[in-house]
C-alpha cells in the first residue's frame, strides 16, 4: 500500500515528491543538452566544406553556463570560427561573383533542436 501521511504531513510530502520529480527532470534535461550540442558538433563536422578537413574537426561544445537547475551549451569552431559565417551564407569574390552557400550550421541545429524536444517529452513521461 501507499505511504500514509498525516493532514499536517501532506504539504510537505507532496513538496519532497515534487522536488524529488524536478530534481530528476532537471538531470535528464541536462543529459539531454549535453546530447544535443553533441550531435549538432557531430553534424557540422560531418556536413561542413572540405577542403583541408580542418574546418569540420575545429567544431566543439563547451558549457557556457550551469547552475543546478539549467544548463547552456554553445557549439562552436575553436580556430576556424572566421569561415563559419561565409561558407554557411556565401560570400563575394574579390575580383568579383559569389562564392555559393554551403548550408551545414543551420541544418545541423534543426535536428538538434528536434532531438532535444523529443528527448525532453521522452523523459517527462510524454
Amino acid at each position: 500500500m501507499g505511504q500514509r501521511v498525516s493532514v499536517d504531513g501532506l504539504a510537505d510530502a507532496i513538496m519532497e515528491g515534487l522536488t524529488e520529480y524536478a530534481s530528476l527532470a532537471t538531470d535528464d534535461m541536462k543529459k539531454a543538452v549535453r546530447k544535443a550540442g553533441n550531435t549538432a558538433r557531430k553534424e557540422i563536422a560531418v556536413n561542413a566544406p572540405k577542403d583541408t578537413g580542418a574546418y569540420g574537426k575545429s567544431w566543439s561544445v563547451k558549457t557556457t553556463k550551469e547552475n543546478s537547475n539549467a544548463l547552456e551549451v554553445t557549439v562552436h569552431s575553436k580556430n576556424r570560427y572566421q569561415l563559419a559565417h561565409l561558407l554557411e551564407h556565401g560570400h563575394a569574390k574579390r575580383g568579383g561573383g559569389r562564392v555559393p552557400a554551403q548550408p551545414h550550421i543551420a541544418p545541423a541545429e534543426e535536428t538538434a533542436a528536434e532531438q532535444l524536444e523529443r528527448e525532453i517529452e521522452e523523459a517527462l513521461g510524454g
